[in-house]
C-alpha cells in the first residue's frame, strides 16, 4: 500500500478527538488538564488510565499500554496502521494524501481496490435484482415469511443472484473486468468443459463485509431444492476467509461499543432478525462454532462475547480453542443456551420471542461452566469408566480458567457430581495443564507484546524513566545527558527510548512508531509525566549519578569474576568518589 504521506498523517492526528475516540470504550472523567478512567485493556477497579488531550496521548500506570490516537484504534478496533488512519480519516472528514511507491506495490494496491470495486459493485446488483426482477419473487416472499422487513434487508444490502448462467460473468466483462479477477474472487468458477459460469445462481445473496463496510465475500441460500447445498459461501481466496470473517460487523461495530458485548449467532437470518429487534450488537461466524481467528478480531472491540449457538452444534475442541485465546486477552466469553431445535430467527419471529431472547443473553453462563455442564450432563455416574472419561474431559476445560474463584466453584461442582475427591479433579487438572517453563508471563495485548505496569519496574528502570521523562520536559538540558547517557547505563528499553529521543528531540509524540508497541506504550507514558512530574537541573544529574553508580557496580562485579582485581579495585575507589557526588548532590537538591 502507498505511504501516507506525513502531511496527511498530521491532518488525521489533529483532527481526531482523542478523548472522544477512547471514550466509546471506557468512561473518562477530567481530572487537570487530564482525563482519567478505568483501562479499557485491562481488569481494574482503581483508574490508572490517563489520557493526555493537548499531546493527544494515552497510557496506563497499571498494565504499562499507550500510545497515540491511531495506536488506540489499531488495538481496539483490531487493524493495522494504515487502515486505523483511514478509518479516523473518515470519521473526521481528513482526504489522505499517498507519498510515490515501488511501482510493483503501486500496481498491487491499484489491483487490490479494482477487485474491491468488483465486490462493490456485484452487491449492488445482487441487491438491486432482489427488489426489481420478477424472478425474485419468491425470495422476496421467503424473507417476509421469516419475519424480515424491507428496511433491514435493504440496510445490511441482503440481494439475489439470477438464475441464467452467466449474468455476474457478462456484466463484469462489460465493466471492464477480466475473468481470471472475476474467478479470483469467487464470483465465477471454471466449468468441466472449460468456460466460465457464475457460482451464485437462484440464490438469496448475503454480502459479508469487513468492519468498514467492503464486501469481500458472499453467502448464497438455496431456493430449490435440487440446488444441492442449501448454504454456499464464496470459495477462500486472498480476499476471502470465512474463518475471519463476522457476517454484520459493519453493522454492529456502534451497538457493540456501546453495549460493551457482542453477541455472536450462527446465520445471516439470525443477525438480521435480531437487529430487527434492536439487539443490534449481533455478528454470525457462519458456521457452528466460533474461531480462534474470530475471537481475535472481536478481542480489539468488546471485552465481553454471549455466543447464543443452538446448543448441540458448537464443537467442543474449536470452543476449548476460543476459550484459550479469550484467556490471554480481556475477554468473557459466556453462552446463552438456545432451545433444541430453536434458532435466534425462529424465537424473535415468535410473539414475546425478543424479550426472551433478550432474557437468555443476560442469564447467559461462563463459557467453562456451560461446558463442564455439557459433559457432567452426558455422564453415566454409575460407571467408573464413564465417571473417568468425564473427568478426563473437564480437565482441560478448568484447566484453561487459570487459578479463578470461578474454576474453584467448578471443581467443587465436577467432584460432588462426579464423587470424587476434591484433590483428584485438582490432580487432573494440573496434569491437563499445558506445559510451562515456571516463569509468570505478564498480561498481553492483542498482538502478544507482553505488559508490564510501573509496579514491577526495577529501581534502574524508575530511574532512568524518570531522567527520560525530564528530558522531554527539558529538553535544552535534556539533550546534553542523552549525549551522556550510554546503553550501559540503560535497560534495554530504556536504550531504545533514548534513540528515540535523540532523534525526536523537539517533540518525541509527534510520530509514534506504529510498529512497536512497548516503544509506542513508553515514549506516550514519558510524555505524560513530563507534564505531571517537576523537572531540574539538579534531579536530573541526581538520576544521572544513579545510573552512572549502577553501571559501575556491574563493572566491579565484571572484573571481579573475570578475575581482574586490579581493575576491580580501580572501579571501587572510582564508585567511592561517586558516592560522594551523590551525597552532594542530595543535599544541594534538598
Amino acid at each position: 500500500m502507498a505511504l501516507i504521506s506525513t502531511e496527511s498523517l498530521e491532518r488525521v492526528k489533529q483532527a481526531a478527538d482523542i478523548v472522544e475516540v477512547i471514550s466509546a470504550h471506557t468512561d473518562l472523567r477530567r481530572q487537570g488538564a487530564r482525563w482519567v478512567g478505568l483501562c479499557p485493556f485491562h481488569e481494574e477497579r482503581t483508574p490508572s488510565f490517563s489520557v493526555e488531550p493537548q499531546e493527544k496521548l494515552y497510557h496506563c500506570f497499571g498494565c504499562g499500554v499507550g500510545g497515540d490516537t491511531i495506536k488506540f484504534i489499531e488495538e481496539k478496533e483490531g487493524l493495522g496502521f494504515a487502515e486505523a488512519v483511514e478509518l479516523l480519516a473518515d470519521r473526521y472528514g481528513v482526504e489522505l494524501e499517498r507519498e510515490r511507491e515501488d511501482p510493483r506495490a503501486e500496481a498491487r494496491r491499484q489491483q487490490r481496490r479494482r477487485l474491491e470495486e468488483l465486490l462493490d459493485r456485484t452487491a449492488a446488483f445482487y441487491a438491486s435484482y432482489l427488489w426489481d426482477s420478477k424472478e425474485a419473487g419468491r425470495a422476496r416472499e421467503y424473507l417476509g415469511g421469516r419475519g424480515l422487513g424491507e428496511e433491514v434487508l435493504r440496510a445490511f444490502g441482503v440481494g439475489y443472484a439470477p438464475s441464467a448462467w452467466d449474468q455476474v460473468l457478462l456484466r463484469g466483462q462489460r465493466a471492464g473486468f477480466k475473468v481470471d479477477e472475476l474467478r479470483g474472487v469467487g464470483l465465477v468458477q471454471r466449468g468441466r468443459g472449460g468456460g466460465e459460469y457464475d457460482r451464485f445462481r437462484s440464490r438469496i445473496m448475503f454480502p459479508i463485509r469487513d468492519r468498514r463496510g467492503r464486501a469481500f465475500g458472499f453467502g448464497g441460500r438455496a431456493m430449490r431444492s435440487d440446488q444441492g447445498a442449501k448454504y454456499v459461501n464464496t470459495a477462500e481466496t486472498d480476499f476471502f476467509h470465512k474463518s475471519r470473517m463476522l457476517y454484520g460487523i459493519d453493522r454492529a461495530r456502534g451497538a457493540i461499543a456501546k453495549a460493551g458485548r457482542a453477541v455472536v449467532v450462527e446465520g445471516y437470518t439470525d443477525v438480521l432478525a435480531l437487529h430487527q429487534a434492536g439487539v443490534e450488537e449481533a455478528v454470525g461466524v457462519m458456521g457452528t462454532a466460533i474461531t480462534e481467528e474470530q475471537v481475535a478480531a472481536l478481542s480489539g472491540m468488546v471485552e465481553e462475547v454471549v455466543l447464543a449457538l443452538d446448543a448441540d452444534s458448537a464443537g467442543q475442541e474449536a470452543m476449548l480453542r476460543a476459550q484459550r485465546v479469550a484467556a490471554g486477552r480481556k475477554m468473557r466469553i459466556r453462552v446463552a443456551a438456545m432451545p433444541a431445535g430453536e434458532d435466534p430467527a425462529e424465537m424473535i419471529a415468535e410473539e414475546g420471542g425478543a424479550e426472551r431472547f433478550r432474557e437468555l443473553v443476560e442469564g447467559a453462563v461462563e463459557l467453562s461452566a456451560f461446558q463442564v455442564g455439557l459433559v457432567l450432563d452426558g455422564a453415566d455416574v454409575s460407571s467408573p469408566a464413564e465417571r473417568d472419561r468425564a473427568l478426563g474431559e473437564v480437565a482441560p476445560i478448568l484447566a484453561g480458567m487459570g487459578e479463578t474463584a470461578s474454576r474453584d466453584d467448578l471443581v467443587r461442582r465436577v467432584s460432588e457430581r462426579l464423587d470424587l475427591e476434591p484433590a483428584m479433579v485438582m490432580g487432573r487438572l494440573t496434569a491437563a495443564r499445558p506445559p510451562s517453563d515456571g516463569s509468570a508471563e505478564p498480561p498481553r495485548r492483542g498482538n502478544g507484546a507482553p505488559r508490564r505496569g510501573a509496579g514491577e519496574l526495577t529501581s534502574r528502570e524508575r530511574r532512568e524513566r524518570a531522567l527520560l521523562a525530564m528530558c522531554i520536559a527539558l529538553p535544552k538540558e535534556g539533550g546534553d545527558y542523552l549525549d551522556r547517557l550510554t546503553d550501559a547505563h540503560l535497560s534495554p528499553t530504556g536504550a531504545s527510548v533514548r534513540a528515540w529521543l535523540r532523534e525526536h528531540p523537539e517533540d518525541p509524540a509527534s510520530s509514534l512508531p506504529h510498529d512497536d508497541d512497548e516503544l509506542a506504550g513508553l515514549i506516550a507514558e514519558l510524555v505524560i509525566l513530563a507534564h505531571d512530574e517537576p523537572a531540574s537541573a539538579e534531579a536530573m544529574e541526581l538520576n544521572f549519578l544513579l545510573l552512572e553508580q549502577r553501571r559501575i557496580e556491574a563493572e566491579i562485579a565484571a572484573a571481579g569474576e573475570a578475575g581482574d582485581y586490579e581493575r576491580r579495585a580501580a572501579l571501587s575507589r572510582e564508585r567511592a568518589a561517586l558516592v560522594e557526588r551523590i551525597a552532594h548532590t542530595e543535599r544541594v537538591g534538598s
